[in-house]
């Protein structure tokens, strides 16, 4: 009655009947229509599409779907290895009379063994024998490749050597390393050890002080350029396969046992 009241002030009291008989009208035709709807996509009625053909049905209407919203994968780094061919960017090393360099073969060697790493599904950073990105260098291994010397000595100067990088703060993994290059590199080449050479060079290479300490780092003489001329320059192939064998026999921590002979 205080409502019918006021609105007569206002107005009268016969517009409020028609604006609520209006609001019931649109309220009932909203309500009819809502269930047409809802009779009409009922998810339980046996002629419509299950959840899971629905969305069938979408990706099948639109092929290309949304994939490219859908994030890329970050790629992982591969792992790296490090290799010097010995006297690359100083000098070639010992050298022949007849012009052959032990700098030649280094890099001959180093290069089939960097295409047989990068093969296999490694990154491979050759460096030079000074070079600048030794400083605080960190890869899972490090191995500089040398050959030894075109004189004659005597009858017992054939053969190969390998030295770790024993003044490191892990003096294992280059010792590991040298044991899996030495017990490769013999395998493969059947070259015998010549263990009798090794120098203070060798011990005590320039490129073992200035690497990170905590790698594993070692520095092969594939032999010498004199006795073992002829495997130096004519298998190449042979040579990087025992290198390459031995950064494996490392990384996969294989047993490095050396091969007995006949």
């Amino acid at each position: 009655m205080q409502i019918l009241k006021k609105m007569k002030k206002t107005g009268g009291e016969k517009p409020l009947r028609v604006n609520i008989l209006r609001h019931l009208g649109l309220t009932i035709l909203l309500a009819a229509v809502i269930a047409t709807v809802f009779t009409a996509w009922n998810p339980y009625h046996e002629d419509q599409l299950t959840l899971v053909e629905r969305i069938q049905s979408i990706f099948a209407s639109n092929p290309g779907g949304n994939s490219g919203s859908f994030p890329t994968p970050t790629p992982q780094p591969r792992p790296t290895i490090g290799l010097i061919p010995g006297h690359q960017g100083i000098s070639g090393g010992a050298e022949c009379p007849d012009g052959l360099t032990e700098l030649s073969v280094n890099q001959n060697v180093a290069f089939k063994v960097m295409e047989l790493l990068v093969a296999d599904g490694y990154d491979v950073d050759i460096l030079d024998e000074k070079d600048p990105d030794l400083e605080n260098y960190y890869a899972l291994a490090l191995v500089s490749i040398h050959a030894d010397s075109c004189e004659f000595i005597n009858e017992q100067a054939t053969g190969f050597k390998v030295s770790p990088a024993l003044d490191a703060t892990r003096p294992d993994k280059s010792i590991r390393l040298s044991s899996c290059l030495t017990s490769r590199y013999m395998e493969t080449t059947q070259l015998p050890i010549h263990t009798g050479s090794i120098t203070h060079d060798m011990t005590q290479y320039y490129a073992f002080n200035i690497i990170r300490q905590d790698i594993a780092a070692a520095i092969i003489e594939l032999g010498f350029l004199n006795l073992d001329r002829q495997i130096l320059t004519e298998q190449p192939d042979l040579l990087a396969e025992g290198v390459y064998r031995g950064i494996l026999c490392y990384i996969h921590n294989e047993d490095a046992t050396l091969p007995t002979g006949p």
